[in-house]
């Protein structure tokens, strides 16, 4: 109870602190951050501590991408390359601390892990696109503050929940 009592105050100080929203900002980061590692600690099931994963691994991307961007660095491919390598060093450590991998721990025929990171990256992918989709029809104007960030925590919360009834409820 203790620890859930600080975590709680940590995740919330954040909100207090927070600069305004980049690519992706900081604080949208940091929440699937603090949702990947809350997951783990009280045990929920590896596809859904994946689709957070995945989600932070596509918001470090953006990140990424617009800090290279912003600097003007001139790197070949790197839509390509950045992505390639962030999942390279989210899944490598994975398999070699025998995280993932394990023949029991599958869901349809794919590690949970790995099966909740291509979930969890798909509709963080599809949140950006609601969210830039809904401000261009908006005059380039967001329909509420923190739209950018409440949308990917959103997407990613629901689909977390679903998964959860898919896991708990199989038929």
């Amino acid at each position: 109870m203790k620890k859930g009592i600080i975590f709680s105050i940590l995740s919330f100080a954040g909100v207090f602190f927070a600069s305004s929203a980049k690519a992706f900002c900081p604080v949208c980061t940091i929440a699937i951050g603090a949702g990947v590692g809350f997951s783990r600690w009280v045990g929920i099931d590896d596809a859904i501590s994946g689709v957070w994963i995945g989600g932070l691994t596509i918001s470090m991307v953006f990140w990424t991408l617009d800090w290279i961007n912003k600097r003007k660095f001139k790197i070949a491919f790197k839509n390509y390359i950045i992505p390639l390598v962030f999942y390279v060093l989210v899944i490598a450590p994975l398999y070699s601390w025998n995280i993932m991998g394990h023949p029991l721990n599958k869901m349809w025929g794919i590690d949970k892990i790995l099966f909740g990171i291509i979930l969890g990256s798909v509709v963080f992918l599809l949140s950006a696109l609601t969210h830039t989709l809904l401000k261009k029809k908006n005059n380039s104007k967001s329909y509420f503050p923190y739209q950018k960030v409440a949308f990917p925590v959103s997407f990613l919360l629901i689909t977390s929940l679903i998964l959860h009834f898919i896991i708990q409820c199989p038929r």
